[in-house]
């Protein structure tokens, strides 16, 4: 609430506390507050739908990337905005766009990994070139629209400048009603995360359960991405640090991650504003943006790297 530029950190605490013009009540209760809260609402859902992927997939280096749903969502906001159907004066349509291309990389994944077959590493595998042939549309969609640069970039990296509260209006029932139906499927990912073997022999219905969970993960992302595009590395790092603090118990530490995301999230989003303030004054810019999905993906890969050379000898 107090990084962002237009208002020093004093006149906007000035404000929470009653005081300040029309124009500074605007800029903060208008312009910063729902950028806040689709920070957070984001955040939460990627880290979310992070911790079910890797539960349902057994695997620890899965993210909501390897659904291409981030992609897909990409693909679908962005070619929408190059057709005239959306834009960022119109954020139900860049929202209900990215959904559908979302939901579109979703299926096309179902479809390439045999309608349900539920294999993990098929899963895996399969999503990795999903998302390739996605990425790989959306660079198509600058050949057609070489003034969507901005757009593309915006979307692929990840950015929550100029969200509203329509934004945080459409992000929060979603993110909510999803939120609560992973919590539900604590019980049948802890057996998934077991082995399909443990999980038939308790009774669980493996390919049923996994099949859902995958769809969850992927109304998450999307919803997620919809609102502030391709957050890298949230929904792969999150989940991890989530199990480290909250346990191995999914109960807990689903909205463990969804707490721990929620605060990367809007705290990236928060260094990013007063990096952004210093490369200005540093550079003489007039106006210089660092998007959140620039800081969170750099952080992210080191943090990768440091874990993964801490620990050379496991199996990922």
């Amino acid at each position: 609430m107090v990084a962002g530029r237009g208002m020093s950190p004093g006149v906007a605490l000035d404000v929470l506390n009653g005081g300040g013009d029309a124009t500074e009540r605007h800029i903060l209760f208008h312009l910063r507050l729902p950028r806040m809260l689709v920070s957070l609402g984001a955040g939460a859902c990627l880290a979310v739908a992070g911790l079910v992927l890797q539960s349902a997939l057994r695997n620890p280096l899965a993210g909501p990337e390897v659904t291409g749903v981030t992609p897909g969502a990409v693909l679908g906001a962005v070619a929408a905005t190059a057709l005239g159907l959306a834009g960022w004066d119109s954020p139900l349509a860049v929202v209900l766009a990215a959904c559908a291309g979302g939901c579109g990389g979703a299926a096309l994944l179902w479809l390439l990994g045999g309608r349900g077959r539920g294999d993990p590493a098929q899963t895996a595998v399969h999503g990795v070139l999903v998302s390739a042939v996605l990425g790989g549309l959306t660079a198509m969609v600058l050949l057609v629209e070489p003034g969507e640069l901005g757009s593309v970039v915006q979307w692929l990296v990840g950015t929550t400048e100029g969200r509203v509260w329509q934004h945080w209006h459409l992000l929060w029932p979603w993110g909510l009603a999803w939120g609560a139906v992973a919590w539900l499927l604590a019980g049948p990912l802890t057996l998934l995360r077991c082995g399909d073997d443990i999980a038939l022999a308790a009774g669980l219905a493996a390919r049923r359960a996994r099949t859902l969970a995958l769809l969850c993960a992927v109304a998450l992302t999307a919803g997620a991405v919809a609102a502030v595009g391709a957050l890298g590395f949230v929904g792969l790092l999150v989940p991890h640090l989530a199990v480290a603090v909250f346990g191995a118990d999914l109960r807990v530490s689903l909205p463990g991650a969804a707490l721990l995301g929620a605060v990367v999230v809007c705290g990236a989003d928060a260094v990013a504003q007063l990096s952004s303030q210093l490369l200005a004054a540093t550079l003489d810019a007039g106006r210089l943006t660092l998007p959140v999905g620039a800081l969170t993906a750099c952080l992210g890969a080191a943090l990768l790297l440091v874990v993964v050379r801490r620990t050379p000898s496991r199996t990922f």
